[in-house]
């Protein structure tokens, strides 16, 4: 597997954390925890900057529909998932929004230069099917007319977060600490929804004040440099297929932690995604030795 997509992997552990973190957190809520997150993952990109300065050339100017697809797609995803959990089921929502890995990997198929194979797709969707078992507990779904808004809502977040991933990709020559204003943007448009449509509640003790920095500094934070580094340069249809362990890995995160118990729908769903993502790599996994010539 190659070391960009390793890297863009690490996004996926991080994001694994976001539950528990997010819990931990208390009721902060969810735009003004947005927005003091990514002002905590700003400073992570201007640490980095400051720790490996760019060469002495001159950069390239970032083209403008650069800014439109990493501020929308940071600030978008964000705004459009937290108006689905505000208008729909959780469970349903949830779902919904994890289409995302999915798209991705049959979006790949539009790239330049990608090739789409039928383990790709077969991979993303095992991991759909055990992403399903975790989110809806080893139950099922029950969506209803009512909660019209907050569906589309979700689906918008999915194709949302689709179309940053795989845009991305197109432009492999911006530099990944461009992310670094992305945050900043999407802090300060969090902030603004969070002062328009919420009462603000500020995190009580040194705990929550803990949780909420580890969430700027990993899943809200450093998670969204290694993805754009990922997706830019590392096999994105392993990475979307791969994409599927960030609920499961949660989910064992909440058990570790006591906060919910194992049952064998997780089991089941751990090898599914397992499965699926070792399939959707299984190119990368098996490659084929070159003939040897010299028995020939």
């Amino acid at each position: 597997m190659t070391r960009a997509t390793l890297i863009g992997f690490t996004a996926v552990a991080m994001w694994a954390m976001l539950a528990l973190l997010t819990d931990l957190s208390g009721k902060v809520p969810p735009f003004q925890l947005s927005a003091i997150a990514f002002t905590i993952g700003t400073l992570v990109g201007v640490v980095a900057r400051l720790a490996a300065p760019s060469p002495a050339a001159k950069r390239q100017p970032v083209p403008a529909v650069v800014w439109l697809i990493g501020i929308g797609g940071l600030f978008g995803y964000h705004f459009f998932y937290f108006t689905a959990l505000r208008n729909a089921p959780a469970v349903e929502a949830s779902l919904i929004a994890y289409l995302w890995p999915l798209l991705i990997v049959l979006g790949s198929a539009l790239m330049p230069g990608e090739r789409l194979g039928w383990h790709h797709v077969a991979g993303a969707l095992l991991g759909l099917a055990g992403t399903f078992l975790i989110v809806t507990n080893g139950g099922g779904l029950s969506f209803d007319g009512r909660y019209a808004m907050g569906y589309g809502a979700a689906l918008v977040c999915a194709f949302v977060w689709t179309a940053y991933s795989l845009l991305s990709r197109r432009f492999q020559s911006v530099p990944t600490d461009t992310v670094t204003w992305f945050c900043a943007a999407t802090a300060i448009l969090s902030a603004v929804c969070h002062l328009a449509l919420e009462e603000t509640v500020w995190p009580q003790g040194w705990g929550e004040w803990a949780a909420i920095a580890g969430l700027g500094l990993l899943p809200v934070g450093a998670a969204f440099y290694t993805w754009d580094y990922g997706v830019k340069h590392g096999n994105i249809q392993v990475l979307g297929a791969a994409s599927y362990a960030a609920p499961l890995l949660s989910t064992l995160i909440l058990i570790a932690a006591g906060a919910t118990r194992a049952t064998p729908h997780i089991v089941l769903a751990c090898l599914l995604i397992t499965f699926g993502a070792a399939l959707a790599a299984k190119n990368m996994l098996l490659r084929r030795r070159a003939p040897d010539a010299a028995s020939a």
